[in-house]
């Protein structure tokens, strides 16, 4: 903070008056400014969101796309970036179906990832490569990785299948933990620290890529059925407001430019969609599934 001077014959109660009412008045035209012209979009570990590279890419094809600057808010668990969305702190956000469709009524669809050219994924039971196990039976008494409790893929998929399955997913395994982020996931279950996990099976392909060597130290014990991809959602009413208005265009026209092009190839996905919200119901139908269980 700069030093402050004697400023002769001037009053000090009157130029600490006068100084804090021009601060605070700068700084409320600085912040309606700033709120105006700045698009908060949120991130969960949903995907890769620890790549700096990655991360650069969306800011700068969004802010080339539509006109705003561009504020990624990340946080470590869903549950915080789906409550900053639901709150009215973020513009919009790409969160999982499982809040979505816990929040059904709040939210609404901004647009839908197309990955391999469909708007769908999969969650994967994983083990240890070298594990001798085929079936999720198999996994009993294991300690088993989720990758964050309001996670489709990571979490709600598994107990789900267990509870179809006659079993309680609380004492199925003999001990659970949370990564919170997928990626970890794939490592405590590569590493040894779990012996199996449940993870998002976009981000295990994904890493098979590129990063092949911690990925082969696992391998698929069981896919799901397909689920609506993790979606980008906005609260309820805001479609129609420019900052949604353009997010939504940059997003379906990602295709289209150099920059947006650079963004989906560090997602590995084939662009964005419009997708209705039954997409997630199947979510929803674990969620009914579950109730008075999680």
């Amino acid at each position: 903070m700069p030093s402050l001077y004697k400023w002769g014959h001037l009053d000090r109660r009157a130029f600490i008056a006068s100084s804090a009412s021009v601060f605070v008045t700068a700084t409320a035209v600085f912040a309606e400014k700033s709120d105006k012209d700045t698009l908060r979009f949120g991130l969960t570990p949903v995907f890769l969101n620890d790549d700096i590279k990655l991360l650069s890419a969306i800011r700068t094809y969004l802010a080339d796309a539509t006109g705003y600057a561009i504020d990624l808010v990340t946080r470590r668990t869903y549950q915080e970036v789906t409550a900053l969305l639901v709150s009215g702190q973020l513009d919009a956000a790409w969160i999982c179906g499982y809040p979505f469709v816990k929040y059904r009524k709040e939210l609404e669809l901004v647009a839908v990832p197309q990955w391999n050219g469909k708007p769908h994924y999969q969650s994967y039971l994983i083990a240890a490569a070298d594990r001798r196990v085929t079936d999720v039976m198999e996994l009993r008494g294991d300690i088993h990785a989720y990758s964050d409790p309001d996670s489709n893929s990571g979490y709600l998929v598994t107990q789900a299948l267990l509870h179809e399955k006659g079993f309680d997913p609380e004492t199925f395994f003999n001990k659970v933990l949370f990564t919170y982020a997928h990626r970890n996931v794939i490592r405590a279950v590569a590493s040894g620290l779990v012996q199996s996990g449940s993870v998002d099976g976009y981000v295990w392909e994904v890493l098979k890529e590129t990063d092949p060597d911690l990925v082969s130290k696992t391998k698929v014990v069981r896919k799901s059925e397909w689920f609506g991809f993790p979606p980008v959602a906005a609260v309820k009413g805001q479609l129609g407001t420019r900052k949604i208005i353009m997010l939504q265009k940059a997003l379906l026209s990602s295709t289209e430019t150099e920059e947006g092009r650079m963004m989906l190839d560090y997602l590995r996905l084939s662009g964005f969609g419009k997708s209705p919200a039954s997409l997630f119901d199947s979510v929803a139908d674990n969620v009914a599934a579950l109730r008075g269980v999680l």
